[in-house]
């Protein structure tokens, strides 16, 4: 499967693929300082949980490689700084904040190293970041896939495929499993207004990977399902609270309640480091407002009149009573989530 992929390392840069530009542009942006990394997930040049928390901890390990500094003791300062501006970067997912508490704690562990190899260590923390995720998707893919119905038609939302994680894809990786072991399969793509994330980027990695599929507006939804075309529904995830309530973007909250309706299962995979036990439900999950020019205008264009302006939350918080069963790479956790994630973590 040929995939795009968000984020890597290289020359001691952060190079971003511009997820803005896609699917009719394909620009990386390289970074070398923190505030530039910290600016490309602030922008939404890099966006999905797991690949904001790969590139934060990238980010992390620049600051580790490029600071000047005599002993890593000097970086130390220099490393907290990096985590405030990186953490500070989108208040929602909590991979972004996982990743960098990990690699303070990991800096904090190898600060005894002479400095050359302190660098060193630092990006290879942040390379084992990243690969852990790719390897968790993968590991998703395998759990999840035995949950898509015979038939195979799965409704999904947003972008939580290869552009949004290390590659393979949270919500997206049963369905390429499904696909790369020659199920039939059929993915009826919401278009994710207002920033069209599906329509813009899973609609574009489905098709570059040859998964037939349907692109819809995100207001027909109930409409396939009336109609019988959906089996289930599988999204990722930005945070998942101790008792199993699931912050995703914004429209995923009205899917859930639809899909408990029509008698749909409605499954969230998301890796282990989105499981925020330290927030006991869903309501204490800080939800991102975004601009509102982004609901008013599309790729520069005002859809809206001059002077209206428009509510933004980019995310919502499904209850954990709509969701049948959450996919990580240890597995499928089902009700009661408050022990079932606790294992699992």
């Amino acid at each position: 499967m040929n995939q795009l992929v968000s984020v890597t390392w290289h020359d001691n840069a952060v190079h971003v693929l511009d997820q803005r530009l896609l699917p009719h542009q394909e620009v990386v942006n390289a970074y070398t300082s923190v505030a530039g990394v910290a600016d490309s997930i602030r922008t939404m040049q890099v966006r999905g949980a797991p690949a904001i928390g790969c590139t934060a901890a990238y980010g992390m390990a620049l600051v580790a490689v490029r600071t000047a500094a005599s002993t890593p003791a000097d970086l130390m300062p220099a490393l907290h700084d990096a985590q405030r501006v990186l953490d500070a970067s989108r208040p929602t997912a909590v991979n972004l904040f996982w990743a960098t508490a990990r690699m303070m704690a990991y800096a904090t562990r190898v600060q005894h190293l002479p400095l050359g190899d302190f660098r060193a260590a630092m990006l290879a923390e942040a390379q084992a970041v990243f690969a852990e995720d790719l390897a968790m998707c993968q590991a998703i893919g395998r759990h999840g896939e035995p949950l898509i119905p015979a038939r195979g038609r799965v409704l999904t939302h947003c972008n939580a495929g290869g552009l949004a994680t290390a590659g393979y894809g949270t919500a997206l990786g049963p369905i390429y499993r499904a696909h790369e072991i020659g199920r039939a399969i059929h993915v009826y793509v919401d278009e994710t207004r207002p920033y069209l994330q599906g329509a813009r980027l899973t609609a574009f990695e489905l098709q570059r990977g040859g998964v037939p599929l349907t692109l819809i507006t995100d207001n027909m939804a109930a409409y396939f399902m009336g109609q019988g075309l959906v089996d289930c529904i599988i999204v990722g995830a930005d945070r998942i609270a101790a008792n199993g309530d699931v912050a995703n973007k914004i429209g995923t909250y009205g899917l859930a309640v639809l899909a408990h309706a029509h008698g749909i299962p409605m499954y969230v995979a998301a890796p282990t480091s989105t499981i925020d036990r330290k927030i006991s439900d869903g309501s204490l999950i800080p939800i991102e407002e975004r601009s509102s020019d982004e609901v008013t205008t599309i790729q520069g264009i005002r859809i809206a009149p001059e002077g209206v302006t428009a509510a933004h939350p980019a995310f919502d918080v499904t209850p954990a009573k709509y969701i049948t069963a959450i996919i990580c790479e240890k597995g499928v956790v089902r009700a009661p989530y408050g022990p079932g994630l606790a294992a699992v973590c």
